[in-house]
């Protein structure tokens, strides 16, 4: 995705192919779909627990990009927290459902929650490499909803949460315009 430079084609057809087999899944398989996370009975449970971390991701955020003066601030945020959400649950779904998940599933290797959530979190941050604050930003997160996750198994709200948290992380930390980088050559 990167050395091509083809984020927009890679997310699509990320999208596609997995939001394809997930659908396929519900509709052989539908208690695996619970399994993995795409349930609304614990939403605001979950969305209780979560509420503190992201109030305090948010605020770090906000320091660290004061400190560095790295905050950009623009309108294109808006098509981003409102589109980047649905990458947040897929990627939640690939990373903490299909790993966490399955490790903790696996009933002859009973791991311990602790051992899983190290080896998610490290993945997620090796996914995110070679962009250091990404990577040790992701590895937090990962950390964190790891926990939640084996706790709770609520995709959608860790995913939203991962897509708006992503976002304001871009635009204050990063000091990076997702939204240019993705659409601008196809707005030209």
């Amino acid at each position: 995705m990167d050395i091509l430079n083809w984020r927009l084609p890679f997310i699509s057809i990320v999208i596609l192919g997995w939001g394809s087999y997930i659908l396929w899944q519900r509709k052989h398989h539908p208690d695996r779909i619970i399994q993995w996370g795409f349930r609304t009975d614990n939403w605001w449970s979950v969305s209780k627990r979560v509420l503190p971390f992201a109030l305090l991701a948010i605020s770090s955020f906000l320091v660290i990009g004061l400190l560095n003066n790295s905050i950009q601030w623009t309108w294109h945020i808006v098509p981003i927290l409102l589109i980047y959400p649905l990458w947040g649950i897929l990627q939640q779904f690939l990373v903490i459902a299909l790993v966490a998940g399955n490790l903790q599933d696996l009933d002859e290797h009973k791991q311990r929650s602790g051992s899983i959530i190290f080896i998610t979190s490290l993945l997620f941050a090796i996914v995110h490499y070679p962009h250091a604050w990404l990577m040790g930003g992701t590895f937090l997160l990962a950390l964190f909803y790891g926990y939640i996750f084996l706790k709770e198994r609520n995709i959608y709200v860790l995913g939203i949460l991962h897509g708006w948290l992503g976002a304001l992380f871009f635009y204050t930390v990063l000091n990076r315009d997702p939204f240019s980088e993705v659409f601008a050559k196809y707005l030209n």
